[in-house]
This record gives structure tokens, C-alpha cells and sequence, in this order.
């Protein structure tokens, strides 16, 4: 009587019938597999416990298969193919075959500066796939690791142990005004430009702008008349008034020629800070989540100031 399934269900078994079929040798069923004769004689004696049939049976110098190892023979290896293909990396053209909404959190800015070019890449290599922006949560850490965003873009520095990151790039600030703003005419000094009326852009909790730690080393501080939830909606803000806004510097580069705004170096020098991009390692060895980071990294490498061109995101990385 055959021997239960559960107790001999090996996959390497398998294996060891397809070269044993293939050569009607065990030793050469053993070279090919790089066993030993007794490893490979002992694995078929359990095939054959497994299976309640002798499989081989000698015939001169050769083993030869019986009718219940024929019947077999097909199936043997379209199983072990199928198992190959599984533990394979996907090919390129199977990102075609990818049905997937892939969720991006990132600051309001990244979305407008970069949206557009990255989800027309994405539908050049994955058509099935879709691109979704949301917003930062400053008080929500556990969204890549319960799988709600596939990537998370900032400068944060508390997140999950087991997180991955990679740096984008280090961000420069920059000022941003109307043509016809005053602090165009003139010297700009620190003095001048902490005075002047600011738009502010919001802080992650129990975070200091880096432009105003950078005030405060010279005993300064900014006029804050407003304060909103992200770059955008600072040069916004002041596109429409005389408030000043100061971002980062891609972001302005990307965005001010559009509005009709005016980007001049701050008058003093400011940390630069690390625009950091983080993902669960679930999601390390994804062919479709690693084109994903990839093309997150050829934009932010990209020295361009308007949309980026579509061959800029489909090279490969380095």
C-alpha cells in the first residue's frame, strides 16, 4: 500500500524521478544532481514506498520505467517546471501582466512636480498597473508595515525598525516671491528676509524648519503670517500675495515658472536635509515594487525643471 502523501509529499523526490526517468541510471540520475549513488538509490527506494510501484526496473544494464512511471513522466516534469517558474524573478515583460494599485505618500509637491511623468512610465511598463498619491500623515507610522502604502517619501527620522530606506537626494532651500516682490530690490540679508512676511510650510511634530534653527543661531526669527500643509500650497500662497515662501529647492525649480514666481538664494546657510524614501521589506525582492523605486530614484536624479521626459524614468538606474 502506498505510503501516505503527507509523509513523502519532497519536491526533491520529484526531482530525482525526472533524472532517473531521463537517464535510466542511477548513477547518472546521481551525476546530474550532484548526489551521491547511495543518496540517490535511497531516494528512489522512497518513491517507490511512496508511490506502491517499483517505477524502474532493471533491464540488462538499464532501469526502465514502468507503465505507472510513463503515466507519470509528463506530469513529473510539467510540475517542476511550474515550481521553477515560480521561484524564478519575474522577466521584464511579465510587469505587463501586474494588476496593481500602487499607493505613494509623499509631500503634496511630489505628486505635481513628478505624478504625471512617473504614472505615464508606469503605463508604459506595467498598463495594468495604476499610481496613487496621498498626502503625509505625521501621526500614522504604521502604514507601510500594514501594506496601506507601498512608499513613503520625506525627511522623517522615527519609523519602524525593520523599514528600508534609500536617500533620494539632500534638499537646498530656496526662497520664493512675486516678480514684483521687494525683497528683490536690494541687498537681502538675513535681517531683511526674517522680517519680511512669510507663508511657513507645517512641520512634522516635535520638528523645527531647518530654516529657522538656522534664524536662530543669528538671533532671528521669521514673520509667520501663515502656515499651510505643504510646499505647493506655500508657493501658492504666495503667487497670490506678498507672503514669502521657502522650500525646497526641486520643488520651487519645478513649480515656480508656472506661477510666475521668482527663486533667489536664502541669505544664510541652512542644513541641509535628507528626502529619504522608506518601504517594507516584504515588498524588497517585488520585481514591480523594484521598478517602482527605481523610477522614484531617476526622477529625483534627473536635473530637470519641467515635466521629465519619459526616457529619463525607463533607464536603468546607475
Amino acid at each position: 500500500m502506498p505510503a501516505p502523501l503527507s509523509r513523502s509529499h519532497d519536491l526533491n523526490l520529484l526531482r530525482t524521478l525526472d533524472a532517473l526517468l531521463d537517464t535510466g541510471s542511477v548513477t547518472a540520475a546521481a551525476e546530474r544532481l550532484h548526489l551521491s549513488v547511495p543518496a540517490t538509490s535511497h531516494a528512489l527506494a522512497r518513491l517507490r514506498e511512496a508511490v506502491g510501484d517499483p517505477l524502474l526496473v532493471r533491464a540488462g544494464r538499464r532501469l526502465v520505467p514502468t507503465p505507472r512511471a510513463l503515466a507519470m513522466k509528463a506530469g513529473v516534469s510539467r510540475v517542476l517546471a511550474d515550481a521553477q517558474a515560480l521561484l524564478a524573478a519575474p522577466a521584464d515583460h511579465d510587469l505587463h501582466k501586474v494588476r496593481r494599485n500602487f499607493v505613494i505618500r509623499a509631500p503634496d509637491g511630489m505628486s505635481v512636480a513628478y505624478g504625471a511623468a512617473l504614472a505615464s512610465a508606469l503605463q508604459q511598463a506595467m498598463p495594468q498597473a495604476s499610481l496613487q498619491f496621498v498626502p503625509e500623515a505625521h501621526d500614522d507610522r504604521n502604514a507601510l508595515r500594514e501594506a496601506r502604502i507601498d512608499l513613503d517619501i520625506g525627511s522623517f527620522k522615527q519609523r519602524d525598525p525593520e523599514i528600508e530606506v534609500a536617500e533620494l537626494s539632500r534638499q537646498a532651500h530656496i526662497g520664493a516671491v512675486r516678480d514684483d516682490h521687494p525683497l528683490l530690490r536690494g541687498r537681502r540679508s538675513a535681517q531683511r528676509y526674517a522680517e519680511a512676511a512669510h507663508v511657513a510650510v507645517m512641520q512634522r511634530p516635535n520638528r523645527a524648519s531647518p530654516v529657522d534653527d538656522a534664524l536662530a543661531q543669528r538671533k532671528l526669527q521669521r514673520r509667520v503670517i501663515l502656515t499651510v500643509p505643504s510646499s505647493y500650497a506655500a508657493l501658492v500662497a504666495a503667487a497670490r500675495s506678498t507672503l514669502v515662501a521657502t522650500v525646497t529647492e526641486r520643488i520651487a525649480r519645478a513649480m515656480a515658472p508656472s506661477m510666475g514666481l521668482t527663486l533667489f538664494e536664502l541669505p544664510l546657510q541652512v542644513t541641509r536635509e535628507p528626502l529619504l524614501m522608506a518601504w517594507h521589506p516584504r515588498h524588497g525582492a517585488d520585481a514591480a515594487h523594484r521598478w517602482l523605486r527605481d523610477a522614484v530614484k531617476r526622477a529625483m536624479a534627473a536635473r530637470h525643471t519641467q515635466p521629465l521626459a519619459l526616457e529619463t524614468l525607463r533607464r536603468p538606474v546607475g
